[in-house]
Parts: structure tokens; sequence; C-alpha cells
């Protein structure tokens, strides 16, 4: 009886886990995608003004800006699902054994980022919010930019979780071929 709960407790738990993972791959892709873009011909216009008529516009160069501070917090969530966080291998080159442990550590570590940017995050967005500070040229409320810091926290934590169900996965599979 308790196992059957369990299998499907764990069977809901995966669906809930593929179900954020469309989730936010779609808000990832689509999100980086239109804000480089936006970026990209900010950028495009500012380079033809700026040659062709002698002119520039301060507003390209804060967008340009505030952009890759998004793109790197929201690209750390699609990092961790694509395993492409920079990790020193050499040990696990030297040990293979300790390839899983190190994993786990790595993932753990992972975790630990991800709350205190959630933590952290919140703060810095509250103090925002206290002190009304806007960016310089285009005078967008900076909350906005610091609330990207909690978001990407809970992002990260909810990839790491889905990339640990993918390596226990993984570690059964393997078990079960022996």
């Amino acid at each position: 009886m308790m196992d059957d709960r369990l299998g499907g407790n764990l069977f809901m738990f995966r669906k809930l886990l593929g179900f954020l993972d469309k989730v936010l791959t779609f808000f990832e892709e689509w999100t980086l995608f239109i804000t480089v873009m936006v970026a990209l011909g900010s950028l495009f216009v500012n380079v033809v003004l700026r040659y062709g008529f002698n002119h520039s516009l301060a507003w390209s160069e804060e967008l340009v800006r505030e952009v890759i501070i998004y793109t790197t917090f929201i690209g750390c969530s699609a990092a961790v699902k694509n395993r492409s966080i920079i990790k020193i291998d050499a040990s696990v080159q030297l040990l293979p054994k300790l390839k899983t442990a190190l994993n786990l550590f790595s993932n753990f570590t992972i975790l630990i980022f991800g709350a205190l940017m959630i933590y952290y995050g919140w703060l810095m967005a509250a103090l925002q919010v206290r002190t009304h500070q806007k960016t310089i040229i285009l005078q967008i409320p900076l909350v906005y930019l610091y609330a990207v810091l909690p978001l990407m926290g809970a992002m990260m934590i909810i990839r790491v979780v889905q990339v640990v169900v993918q390596d226990i996965d993984q570690i059964r599979s393997e078990k079960n071929r022996r």
C-alpha cells in the first residue's frame, strides 16, 4: 500500500517537473530571444546613427547593458538544464568513481546558490522598492532589474531538481542493466 502511494507521488512529481520544464524552457528561450533581438536592433540603429549621421543614442547603450545583465541571469537557468555550468572536471578524470558524488556536490552547491539568490535578491529588490531608484537614462525602476535575481534563483533550483532526478534515473537504469 505504501509503495503504491509513493509510486503515485513520484509519478505526479515527475509529471510536475515535466510541466515546469516546458514552461521554463518556453520562458527562457523566448525572453532571451526577444531581449537579445531588441538589444541588437537598438545597437544596430545606434551604430548607423553614430557612423552615418554623427549622432548617438545614449539610451541604446543603457538598454544593451541592462539586457546583458538580464540575459546573464536568465541564462543561468538554461545552463543548469543543459548541464553547461562551468565545472572543474580534472578530479572526475583522475578518479572516475567520484563522478556521481562530485555531480551531487555540484548540484547541491547550485541549490545553495539559488537559495541565496532568492533571499538576497528579494532583499535587494525590496530595497529598490523603498528607495525608488531608476536607471539614469531610460528611467526604468531598478526593482525590475533586481527582481530577476530571486526569479533566477527559483528557476535554477527547479532546474537542479530536474537534473538530480535525471541523474537518479540514470543511476537506477545502470544498476538494473547489471
